[in-house]
C-alpha cells in the first residue's frame, strides 16, 4: 500500500513522441533499455524510391554523354582520315587530268603516265566521246591502253567505233575495229553493226553491204534488227529505194522482224519523197503487227507527210484516227499541225492550236515560234508577228537566225525599211550567230525594197561577222541592180563568179 501511495503521488510522464513505432510487440516487451535520442528519424520508403530512380536516371545520363562523347571522338577521327584521302584522291585526280591533257596535245605522255587513276580516264574518255571529239579522244584512248591496269574491253571500242561513225570517220573506225580484233575481243553483233554504221553514214554503202555479208557468215554474229534498220535509213537517205526492198526481203528471209524504229523511218522516209502509196502499204503493215504498235512518231511523220503537200483533211483525219488509237501529241505534233495550217493560210486553224497548247500547259519551243513568227510575217500581221517576237523574248528564248528572216522578210513585203534597222540594232545588242543565209535574206530584202546603198552595205557587214558572200548573194544584187537599169554595176558583180563559194545541194532536215 506504501508503495501505490507513493506511485501515485509521483508527478505523471511526458507523452510519448508521435513517432510510428515499426518494432514487433515482442520487442517491445523485451528488457533491452531505450537508444538516446539521436538524429532524426529515416525518410519515408516513398522518398527512397523516388531518390533511386532519380540517381539511376542520372548515371543513364552519364553513360549517355560519355557513349555520345566516345562516338563524335571516333567520327572526328575518321573524317580527318576521310579528309586525307580525299585530299591524296583529289591531287592524284589533278595530276591525271594534267597528263591526260597533256597527252592530248602530244603524241606520248610523261614517263610516269602508267599509274593513273581509272576513274578519271575513263571519264575523260567518255566526255570527249560525248563530245565527239574524235582526235582528243582517240589519243585519251590511247593513254588508257598504256595503263599497268588496262584490260581490253568491247563496249569501250564499240563507243569509239560509233563515235567515229558519226564523225565521218570510217577509216579510223576500221582500224579501231582491227585493234579490238588483235587483242583477243570477242566479236559480235553490236561491234559489226557499229562498224556498218560507220560506213553508211559515211555513204559507202558497197562496204556497208559487204560487211553484212560477212556477219551472216560469221558464227554468233548475225545481223538483227538494229543493223537493218541503220542500213535502211542511209539508202533512203541517198533514195536506193530498190536496196530498201532488198534489205526488207532478206530480213523476212532471215526471219528478222522489222520494229516500231524500222517502220518509222521507211514512212518518214516515203512520206518526203511523196511516195505515200508505199507508206500507206507500211503503215497497214505496220497495224496488222500486233508485236509493233504505233508511236508518236509515226503519227508525227504521216502528219508531216500530209501537211507539206497541202493534204489537209487527209491530215486531220489521221490525227484522229492516232488520237483515237491512244496516242498522245508531243510539241512536235503541235509544231507540225502549225507549220501545215501556216502553209495553207488556215490561221484560224493556227490560232486554235496556239490557243489548245497554252491551255494544257506545253511549252512552246524556239521552233514553235520560228513557224508562227513566220506564218504571221508572210501573211503580213506585223502586229502579231511583233507581239509574238516579244513574247519570245520574255520567255527567253534567244532567237535564231530563222527567226530574224522572218522578221526582215516580213518588213521587206510590208515596205518598211526602217523596222529592218531596228532588226539590226537588236542584233547590234545580242549574241545572236549570223549566219549566209541570214545575210543573203537582208541582201535580198534591201533589194526589193530599191535601197541599193543599204544592200552594198551588207558585204561590209558580213565580212565584220567572218561571213562570205555565195552565188546566191552575187546574184540576188545582181538582179537588183539589172532592175534599175545599172548594168555596169551588175557586170563588175559578175567577174566574182568563179571565186564564189556555192550552197550545198542537200537540204537540212526540218528541225521539228
Amino acid at each position: 500500500m506504501a508503495l501505490h501511495s507513493t506511485t501515485t503521488g509521483l508527478p505523471p510522464f511526458p507523452p510519448p513522441a508521435p513517432t510510428r513505432r515499426t518494432c514487433s510487440a515482442r520487442a517491445q516487451a523485451s528488457p533491452i533499455p531505450e537508444p538516446n535520442p539521436g538524429p532524426p528519424s529515416p525518410r519515408p520508403p516513398t522518398s527512397l524510391a523516388v531518390t533511386d530512380e532519380r540517381t539511376r536516371r542520372i548515371a543513364k545520363e552519364l553513360e549517355k554523354l560519355k557513349a555520345r562523347e566516345a562516338r563524335e571522338r571516333k567520327e572526328m577521327t575518321n573524317r580527318k582520315i576521310a579528309s586525307q584521302k580525299a585530299v591524296s584522291v583529289i591531287l592524284r585526280r589533278e595530276a591525271t587530268k594534267a597528263i591526260i591533257d597533256k597527252s592530248s596535245r602530244k603524241k606520248k605522255g610523261p614517263i610516269n603516265s602508267k599509274k593513273l587513276l581509272p576513274r578519271t580516264v575513263l571519264e575523260a574518255l567518255h566526255e570527249r566521246v560525248t563530245a565527239l571529239r574524235w582526235e582528243s579522244a582517240l589519243k585519251v584512248f590511247e593513254l588508257l591502253r598504256e595503263q599497268i591496269w588496262y584490260r581490253p574491253n568491247s563496249g569501250v571500242y564499240i563507243k569509239l567505233i560509233v563515235m567515229l561513225g558519226k564523225c565521218k570517220q570510217p577509216e579510223k573506225a576500221h582500224e579501231l575495229f582491227q585493234a579490238m580484233v588483235d587483242e583477243g575481243c570477242v566479236l559480235d553483233c553490236e561491234s559489226y553493226t557499229a562498224l556498218l554504221s560507220a560506213y553508211s553514214r559515211s555513204g559507202l554503202l558497197d562496204r556497208a553491204f559487204f560487211l553484212l555479208e560477212e556477219m551472216k557468215n560469221t558464227p554468233g554474229c548475225q545481223p538483227d534488227v538494229q543493223t537493218y534498220s541503220i542500213l535502211i535509213k542511209s539508202c533512203l537517205q541517198v533514195f536506193a529505194f530498190d536496196k530498201v526492198q532488198s534489205l526488207l526481203s532478206d530480213m523476212a528471209n532471215h526471219g528478222v522482224k522489222p520494229n516500231t524504229v524500222t517502220y518509222n523511218t521507211l514512212i518518214d522516209a516515203y512520206g518526203k519523197a511523196r511516195k505515200f502509196s508505199e507508206m500507206e502499204s507500211i503503215l497497214v503493215e505496220m497495224l496488222a503487227d500486233r508485236y509493233c504498235q504505233p508511236d508518236v512518231w509515226t503519227m508525227n511523220s504521216t502528219l508531216r507527210a500530209f501537211g507539206n503537200i497541202g493534204e489537209i483533211e487527209t491530215m486531220e483525219k489521221c490525227y484522229d484516227k492516232f488520237q483515237t488509237a491512244g496516242i498522245q501529241p508531243n510539241v512536235q505534233t503541235f509544231n507540225i499541225l502549225l507549220d501545215s495550217y501556216g502553209k495553207a493560210q488556215d490561221y484560224k486553224k493556227m490560232s486554235a492550236v496556239m490557243e489548245y497548247m497554252q491551255k494544257y500547259h506545253y511549252s512552246w519551243t524556239i521552233v514553235t515560234f520560228n513557224i508562227v513568227i513566220d506564218a504571221f510575217g508572210k501573211a503580213g500581221d506585223l502586229k502579231q508577228m511583233e507581239y509574238l517576237f516579244r513574247l519570245m523574248r520574255s520567255e527567253r528564248i534567244k532567237p535564231s537566225c530563222v527567226t530574224l528572216c522572218s522578221l526582215v522578210r516580213a518588213y521587206a513585203h510590208a515596205g518598211k525599211p526602217e523596222k529592218i534597222g531596228g532588226v539590226l540594232r537588236f542584233i547590234e545588242n545580242s549574241d545572236v550567230l549570223l549566219d549566209t543565209v541570214f545575210f543573203n535574206c537582208l541582201v535580198d530584202a534591201y533589194g526589193r525594197l530599191g535601197c541599193l546603198a543599204e544592200m552594198k552595205a551588207v558585204l561590209e557587214m558580213m565580212k565584220q561577222n567572218g561571213c562570205k558572200p555565195d552565188i546566191i548573194t552575187y546574184r540576188t544584187m545582181i538582179k537588183a541592180y539589172s532592175f534599175k537599169g545599172m548594168d555596169s554595176h551588175a557586170k563588175e558583180l559578175r567577174e566574182f563568179f568563179p571565186t564564189v563559194n556555192r550552197p550545198p545541194l542537200k537540204r537540212d532536215k526540218p528541225d521539228f
